[in-house]
């Protein structure tokens, strides 16, 4: 299968026009496989993500999976827009099945004793105990990880706890944070600015340079809080 990479989409034979790839900037290319968040989506993106980098191709220089989403970029010194897409075309279109593979369970020590315990409780009917409760019972899967190095969003939190960003975001919000917002749960590596409602704080780091892999979590992982005392 051969593409052709004119300015506007471009699209392989498929379901629903999906897979699509599409120019992202100059040096890299977007394959989008939805636009409905599902976890076998996120599957089937790092498995396409695997199949790139197990090619070996030398003028690519990352691959990067997400939500819905997987992002190639390349060396435009070395390699056209045109040459990329056609290499990659053939991949994308040869592995549409998506192939769960065995991943980490991660568990992490969490004391929950958060500024935002008691509003959250407030806004969704519960106690605090019940908040803390549904929040350290479940078993959840890392969709994708951004925003900042080890940051990794968790799913599916359960319905009860859902609840938009706060209206007002904090300027610092310390490492090791605890949060959730929308369907998603996460732990702040860094302290950064930021709009979730803090829960807890995890009591083992989530990004660390001397660590062989710096990020604790990675996509395709499934993680545990483990409340402490």
């Amino acid at each position: 299968m051969r593409a052709n990479s004119g300015d506007g989409i471009i699209s392989l034979p498929p379901t629903e026009g999906f897979p699509m790839i599409t120019r992202l900037g100059e040096t890299a290319v977007l394959i989008t496989f939805s636009h409905t968040i599902s976890w076998d989506i996120g599957v089937r993106a790092r498995e396409a993500a695997r199949c790139i980098r197990s090619r070996g191709l030398d003028s690519i220089t990352d691959v990067v999976p997400a939500y819905t989403t997987l992002a190639v970029y390349f060396d435009g010194t070395r390699t056209s827009l045109t040459s990329v897409v056609n290499a990659i075309a053939p991949i994308i279109g040869d592995h549409r099945e998506q192939h769960e593979t065995p991943s980490a369970l991660i568990e992490i020590p969490v004391r929950y004793e958060g500024p935002d315990v008691a509003e959250v409780a407030r806004l969704t009917g519960l106690t605090p105990e019940e908040v803390i409760e549904r929040h350290s019972s479940r078993t959840y899967r890392a969709y994708a990880c951004g925003f900042a190095p080890g940051f990794a969003y968790l799913g599916d939190l359960d319905a009860s706890l859902v609840l938009p960003r706060r209206a007002t975001p904090r300027v610092r919000v310390p490492p090791g944070s605890v949060a959730i917002a929308g369907a998603q749960t996460a732990v702040y590596p860094l302290q950064t600015p930021g709009g979730w409602h803090l829960l807890g704080t995890a009591e083992v780091a989530m990004f660390d340079t001397n660590r062989e892999t710096p990020s604790l979590i990675r996509a395709g992982d499934t993680v545990r809080f483990i409340r402490i005392d």
